[in-house]
């Protein structure tokens, strides 16, 4: 069974915005760019054309993935009920050991940024978050041990 992404609207138009450059510019720079390469001569020791080459796997590569999201894809709703985390949440926690509080996004793997709070629903710490309610404390572990959180809010 094929993978489920799950995205927001936004990210989907973006990947779609993204896909259909790769298809129709970049795509064309790269083959242009392995023709000039191959004018060069003997293609054994081209390296403009190894390059070209490996730009062109590159470009294929990310076309596929880019493919086998937008045909597995599911549209994250906006949690109506703000009672238990869910993705798409925004979620207040204080961390217990320093007692400072950080906001993070619940969001699908596609969509995952750390160092901006954009958190996946599926590392550890929205693992532990998910299907929680405010005023719940969650451990989530790490590589540096046990990290202890109280979920102060829950908001869209």
């Amino acid at each position: 069974m094929a993978k489920e992404y799950r995205l927001s609207a936004e990210r989907l138009e973006e990947l779609k915005q993204e896909i259909t450059y790769l298809k129709s510019v970049r795509e064309k720079e790269v083959a242009e760019l392995i023709k000039e390469a191959r004018s060069f001569g003997d293609l054994s020791e081209n390296s403009e054309y190894d390059e070209a080459k490996n730009e062109q796997g590159k470009l294929y590569s990310r076309i596929a993935e880019l493919e086998e999201i937008l045909s597995n894809y599911v549209i994250i709703e906006e949690a109506e009920h703000l009672d238990t985390v869910h993705v798409g949440n925004t979620v207040v926690v204080e961390d217990k050991e320093f007692g400072e509080e950080e906001t993070y996004s619940i969001v699908g793997s596609q969509e995952a940024d750390p160092m901006n709070g954009r958190i996946s629903e599926e590392s550890p710490f929205g693992r532990a978050l998910l299907g929680r309610k405010a005023g719940d404390e969650v451990v989530v572990e790490a590589p540096a041990g046990n990290i202890r959180y109280k979920i102060v809010a829950i908001q869209r």
